[in-house]
């Protein structure tokens, strides 16, 4: 416990010291104590990553030495997955937290369907966009997914009606995300709540289903 502590000081005083930190600065500081904790127990990367959370590392940093370390990914259940989503309240943080802990966590069924349908219900906007994110690594190649219909479908269906702008973003890229694996699952989806989706979500992925990009006329102007 001494040598973790020790640990979340180093980590944060380096960020401090760090006279551009930058993304890639901090990531290979990431790096280096993945490789420092690359022994150690699944508890005890929990619990570091807890502790950085709670002294304000960004939260890239914590889900990755979290996401980096396979038994502490292989280690997370609902209690211990919630606590480190605890207080998630902006798009970065949630979709760190959903692309690199819970949805490699749901995608391996380490929790349950009703987990995420849960925080799909939640009063909380970030929980219900939470949900959403969860269902990109189900589907993304370069993120371990092969592809999963029935459960993101189950989660953007129950957010078809949602208005608040951080969801109706989120159900598009789960959406767009899904078109890659299964276009003609998505298309029905579309004619089947095309009352309920917002337009964003309609104009984006019939886009993407239709051209392959999520804009086109605004890439064309770009090039």
């Amino acid at each position: 416990m001494q040598t973790f502590k020790r640990i979340e000081r180093e980590i944060s005083q380096r960020l401090q010291a760090l006279q551009s930190p930058t993304t890639a600065r901090m990531r290979e500081l990431r790096r280096e104590y993945s490789k420092r904790i690359a022994s150690s127990a699944p508890e005890d990367v929990v619990s570091l990553a807890l502790r950085l959370l709670r002294i304000g590392v960004p939260e890239f940093i914590a889900y990755e030495l979290v996401q980096y370390h396979k038994r502490a990914l292989q280690s997370l259940k609902a209690k211990s997955l919630e606590e480190l989503g605890r207080g998630i309240n902006s798009w970065v943080a949630v979709d760190t937290f959903a692309c690199f802990l819970s949805g490699p966590v749901w995608r391996e069924r380490q929790v349950s369907d009703s987990l995420i349908k849960r925080w799909a219900r939640s009063p909380d906007r970030w929980w219900r966009r939470a949900a959403v994110v969860s269902t990109v690594p189900l589907n993304n190649k370069s993120r371990g997914g092969s592809g999963d219909a029935k459960r993101t479908l189950m989660i953007c269906e129950m957010l078809a009606a949602d208005r608040d702008d951080m969801v109706v973003k989120a159900v598009s890229w789960a959406l767009r995300e899904l078109a890659k694996r299964d276009h003609e699952a998505v298309g029905s989806f579309l004619i089947k709540h095309k009352d309920e989706l917002a337009p964003r979500v309609l104009r984006e992925v019939n886009n993407k289903l239709s051209t392959g990009l999520k804009n086109p006329r605004i890439r064309k102007a770009n090039c």
